[in-house]
């Protein structure tokens, strides 16, 4: 499967599954960094059709129609260069500390994150403001032992306003360190069935202002869950 195939998939894919297909629809448009205006031109219709389809005034499209809009953003990207397609295809090629990852199809909040895995905010209550775009699942110790500088990059996916999941968690010190020591920071931090929490990982979780979250539930759980988000 070729990486346009492999794009096009995920992306119709995430809009036919989605709740709100209309906000999954403009949020590619806008990843792609394509007006309303000029997806409507490749598609030979008015810009009021995209604008009711996102909006949710018209129908949700068919699959017909979603594979329209998907391809016609692939087509847009290759007359830049490829621009999206490459940033994707360096995040498929993930290292293997990382389990899983995932951008929303809808933004949700910090708590409805914490509620699905049966969570436990210890640190930063208070900051749970900001919205989650997507999660990633992080094996700690092949994290330490694996990933370059480059690839911890990849943890990120498309976007630092999402939580990172650290399984493996002995006492939480190590990924604390490391998202202390780097620029971009996540949303939020949870750590799978620590056997304890570090009073160092809390205080820099405090430091970064960072909510610090603790999940039991068993990872195959947790995981179902979220992919339903």
């Amino acid at each position: 499967m070729t990486m346009n195939d492999r794009m096009a998939e995920k992306m119709a894919g995430e809009i036919t599954l989605s709740r709100e297909p209309g906000q999954t629809i403009r949020k590619w448009r806008e990843i792609f960094s394509v007006s309303q205006t000029q997806l409507a031109e490749i598609l030979e219709v008015s810009p009021s059709v995209i604008s009711d389809y996102e909006s949710g005034r018209r129908k949700s499209p068919g699959t017909v129609t979603v594979q329209r809009i998907v391809h016609a953003l692939i087509k847009i990207d290759e007359t830049r260069g490829y621009r999206v397609l490459r940033t994707y295809q360096s995040m498929m090629e993930t290292n293997e500390a990382i389990i899983d990852i995932r951008e929303l199809f809808v933004p949700i909040t910090i708590p409805k994150f914490v509620e699905a895995i049966d969570g436990e905010i210890i640190a930063n209550e208070e900051n749970v403001e900001r919205e989650l775009k997507g999660y990633t699942i992080i094996d700690s110790v092949k994290a330490i032992t694996s990933l370059t500088a480059f690839e911890y990059m990849k943890i990120y996916g498309w976007s630092s306003e999402r939580a990172l999941v650290f399984t493996g968690i002995t006492y939480g010190r190590s990924p604390m360190v490391a998202i202390r020591v780097h620029p971009m920071k996540p949303a939020c931090i949870v750590y799978h069935r620590p056997e304890k929490v570090d009073d160092l990982a809390l205080r820099l979780a405090k430091t970064e202002s960072i909510p610090l979250v603790i999940s039991r539930a068993p990872l195959d759980k947790i995981t179902e869950r979220l992919r339903t988000l």
